[in-house]
């Protein structure tokens, strides 16, 4: 990672929690589907229809990656759009990259 050295403590530790989050499957597919929907999101009906949960757990794992920064919500009349937070999902993309720089093609 390009950062400074006063900085990666505190970037390692924001990548652990958010790939922590991401450690359960559901909330890996959660946050696939809302980076490939990319600024338009989806509705949480259309998460649900999608990934084949109840709707209890998906708000459960909604919850999870709202809670760690990953994903935000907004209010569109009676339903909730889902969106990625690009600069949390940055985050991690930029842990990843660097982290496997050393690997062979």
């Amino acid at each position: 990672m390009s950062l400074e050295p006063s900085q990666k403590p505190l970037a390692f530790q924001e990548a652990a929690r958010c790939l922590a989050e991401l450690g359960h499957p559901h909330r890996l597919q959660i946050f696939n589907l809302l980076v490939k929907a990319g600024e338009t999101g989806h509705s949480v009906g259309e998460i649900q229809d999608r990934i084949g949960i109840p709707k209890s757990t998906l708000s459960h794992h909604l919850a999870q990656l709202i809670g760690i920064g990953l994903v935000m919500q907004t209010r569109e009349g009676r339903s909730l759009r889902c969106r990625i937070e690009v600069e949390r999902a940055r985050l991690i993309q930029q842990f990843i990259n660097a982290c496997c720089e050393g690997l062979s093609a």
